[in-house]
């Protein structure tokens, strides 16, 4: 079964483009909340995310992630797979 995967993104920012990227390239699915100007937004996203107001924030089963970078660290130690289910 696979996990409840979101992702909180700004529609230009390479980050936001790069994690969504490795997401696809694993085949899952995702929901993903655009923040663009939407403060309201914006505050549930650092709500969820222990106050971080940078995107992306990726959260997997309710499990805050963290950003693009933390992404791609869990895919380079292997443990991104696992959270994933694949």
């Amino acid at each position: 079964m696979q996990p409840n995967i979101e992702i909180y993104t700004w529609k230009s920012c390479p980050f936001c483009i790069r994690a969504k990227a490795l997401l696809k390239n694993k085949g899952v699915e995702f929901t993903e909340y655009s923040v663009d100007g939407d403060e309201q937004a914006r505050a549930k996203m650092a709500a969820r995310g222990n106050g971080r107001r940078s995107v992306p924030q990726i959260f997997i089963d309710d499990t805050h992630i963290g950003g693009c970078d933390d992404l791609y660290d869990l895919d380079a130690q292997g443990k991104l797979d696992v959270l994933l289910g694949i």
